[in-house]
């Protein structure tokens, strides 16, 4: 594959970008990239990317966006995350929260997980909190002795209950 900004070479860097639901590719050589401002010649970690921590040196100073930042219980510092991408026990999470926020509302929808449920799933649970509310409201009827409205709510529990959808 040919460098899309010289098309003279062969593309060596490959760089993906997610923005607005929308990813876009970009194939450069190591010239045009080092034109770009990228540094070829250094691996970055996912981290050091979305930290923006460049390589700069700084990860084995431990100065930069995390100086001197490290978890109590583990003991973990800022750049030994850096450098491993990975947090070291649930304590992390706190005492790295302020780095981790903007990082994770850059990688999902939101800072906080909502989770997903199948269709059929929720279905089921809006079927059954139907049925719920409806058996509340005939033990109400026969405590109150109206039972032409017990018998109609005894009728839509059957419904409900047999519903296939």
């Amino acid at each position: 594959m040919q460098c899309e900004h010289c098309q003279q070479h062969e593309a060596t860097i490959h760089l993906t970008q997610m923005t607005d639901g929308q990813s876009r590719e970009l194939h450069l050589c190591e010239d045009c990239a080092e034109e770009s401002g990228l540094n070829v010649q250094s691996v970055m970690s996912i981290p050091e990317i979305l930290f923006g921590m460049g390589s700069s040196g700084e990860a084995d100073s431990g100065d930069g966006p995390l100086p001197g930042k490290s978890c109590p219980q583990c003991h973990m510092r800022g750049c030994d995350f850096k450098k491993t991408g990975r947090l070291g026990c649930p304590s992390c999470y706190e005492t790295f929260s302020s780095e981790l926020g903007p990082m994770l509302a850059a990688m999902h929808k939101g800072g906080r997980h909502t989770g997903k449920a199948p269709e059929s799933q929720s279905q089921g649970l809006e079927k059954e909190a139907r049925l719920v509310q409806f058996k509340k409201q005939l033990q109400e009827a026969i405590r109150n002795e109206h039972y032409e409205e017990a018998a109609l709510l005894r009728d839509q529990i059957r419904e409900a209950g047999h519903d296939p959808q």
